[in-house]
């Protein structure tokens, strides 16, 4: 990790295998009983119900010959903990939980703040003090995946709606992006005074990834919405300013923001880009020139997706090992072991 993080020279990626998918529900046999349609609670949420298949999923490690550390994180990617902090409604869907789009009004979005009595707030400290209290030092805990500064005004003011406020509304509307912003920083320095150190380090379970500096995982996933003229005028400011108060922040993008890579790329304190190869996004070779972009601007890269061999043969024939992570999702050892060695394992 220290290698992949100072762009070490390398004969290979950093490889990990994983069985865990993008459908987290599917994973944990308290979610799979959560009825589909309906909506969580912060008293459905049991730590000690999850204890059990989470020992079964950090077993993977006994299983893949790989290169990483495996840890936890408080109800793994299942539960936005941040969307139920701010208010919304957390729909339960086939496979995965979103905070339902609200209409919230101006003056509620000038109210906006983190509230440490909220009970999401307490169950989201609760579950990472059960694993701390789990884990007995076995395997590092980590924050949870939270939505980002513009996932939360499109989630509060309602997707469609944001847009027409970065065009009407804008100067209400950027307040409202610099209050998301600083919430996601509190949330981020407040978790971590739960959680211990792990050899020393920082971690972030949804990438089993392990840092040497505080870390922090940005999202902006509703990026793919705003012009480069826009991202750079309202979104470009708050990344930057998250990723300079974290010296190992890195930032999670889908295919649909890399038509703005060039300007996340301008955030120099952006240490590393985590980009997935999605199932319905387009064509590997398509992603390639992209994976690219990030490795000639000399910044660590972690992709993380489903691959066949071929696809593997591409990776390796077109990108720089140096700072390159390859968390590759698996349907179990057979197809790990024909992955190794196309990645020189």
């Amino acid at each position: 990790y220290q290698r992949f993080w100072g762009l070490a020279d390398a004969r290979r990626p950093l490889v990990g295998f994983t069985m865990r998918g993008f459908f987290p529900l599917e994973e944990y046999a308290v979610t799979r009983a959560w009825p589909t349609g309906t909506c969580l609670e912060p008293e459905m949420v049991r730590p000690e119900a999850f204890l059990e298949d989470e020992e079964r999923l950090l077993k993977e490690g006994e299983l893949f010959d790989d290169d990483i550390l495996r840890g936890d994180m408080p109800g793994a990617s299942a539960i936005p903990w941040l969307s139920g902090m701010l208010g919304s409604r957390l729909r339960i869907l086939p496979g995965n939980i979103l905070g339902e789009d609200r209409a919230a009004s101006w003056d509620e979005m000038e109210r906006l703040r983190l509230d440490r009595e909220n009970p999401w707030f307490k169950k989201y400290i609760e579950f990472a003090q059960a694993l701390v209290k789990h884990s007995r030092g076995r395997y590092p805990v980590s924050h949870g995946a939270l939505i980002g500064p513009c996932d939360i005004l499109a989630e509060l003011r309602g997707h469609t709606q944001s847009i027409i406020d970065i065009m009407e509304e804008r100067e209400r509307a950027q307040q409202a992006l610099w209050r998301g912003t600083h919430i996601f920083e509190e949330i981020t320095v407040e978790i971590w005074k739960h959680l211990p150190l792990f050899a020393g380090g920082y971690f972030d379970g949804l990438y089993q990834l392990w840092s040497p500096g505080p870390i922090i995982r940005i999202q902006e996933d509703s990026s793919g919405l705003y012009s480069p003229t826009l991202y750079r005028r309202l979104l470009q400011p708050l990344d930057r300013y998250l990723a300079s108060r974290f010296p190992s922040a890195f930032i999670h993008l889908h295919s649909t923001s890399m038509f703005i890579l060039d300007a996340f790329l301008e955030i120099e304190e952006l240490r590393c880009f985590q980009i997935n190869n999605d199932a319905i996004g387009p064509p590997l070779g398509e992603m390639v020139p992209y994976f690219r972009m990030v490795q000639q601007a000399r910044r660590a890269l972690l992709i993380r997706g489903s691959f066949a061999p071929d696809d593997i043969r591409l990776l390796m024939d077109s990108l720089d090992p140096r700072g390159l992570y390859l968390l590759i999702l698996v349907k179990g050892e057979r197809e790990a072991e024909t992955l190794r060695p196309l990645l020189k394992m």
